[in-house]
């Protein structure tokens, strides 16, 4: 069962619940069904919470590349996935889910420019490597943007899970071989 179609239970749940509660108090304010339900209906998220299996990325200090300007982008980046694979996950409108992949397109390319502008202002030895590494990204992640046109929400788990390893196996792999020589050259 997804996500969505847990929501969706959860929310008749909770309306019934509401209603008999409304209907208990129809009948006297002390009924104590409609307090017990009360009860119920304010242990609901907590249960809900518990329930849902969540596909959050979370921010650990492992990712960190040292570099503060680099780490901020890198976590805004992991926002952004976030805010798409829940467009994803509660299968929301098609505008949103375009919006989302867009927007994490859109500030993974401007991230792409401001580490390769570091990295060639700095001399980063393997600066063309690394801008390979990054073109590769941003054409997979076109590629990905086609198989969205063509299949629509149907194709979002598999670009979200392909962007989520991605982006973890590249901050800890190739833009920490950075760190050591930009922090040489006075770049935290």
């Amino acid at each position: 069962m997804n996500s969505r179609s847990k929501s969706l239970i959860y929310a008749a749940i909770v309306g019934l619940i509401i209603v008999a509660i409304f209907l208990g108090f129809l009948s006297s304010i002390t009924n104590p069904i409609s307090w017990i339900l009360i009860t119920v209906l304010v242990l609901i998220p907590i249960f809900y919470k518990k329930t849902v299996k969540t596909n959050e990325m979370v921010w650990k200090d492992e990712y960190s590349v040292g570099i503060d300007s680099l780490d901020n982008d890198h976590k805004k980046l992991i926002s952004l996935l976030n805010q798409f694979t829940m467009a994803y996950d509660y299968a929301m409108s098609e505008e949103y889910e375009r919006d989302a992949l867009n927007d994490l397109i859109n500030y993974t390319k401007y991230h792409f420019e401001r580490e390769e502008q570091l990295l060639e202002q700095h001399n980063y030895p393997d600066v063309i490597a690394h801008k390979a590494q990054h073109k590769k990204m941003i054409e997979q992640v076109n590629s990905f943007m086609d198989l969205y046109n063509e299949k629509g929400h149907d194709s979002l788990n598999e670009i979200s899970s392909f962007l989520s390893n991605w982006l973890i196996n590249h901050i800890n792999g190739t833009d920490k071989e950075y760190t050591s020589h930009l922090n040489q050259h006075g770049v935290k």
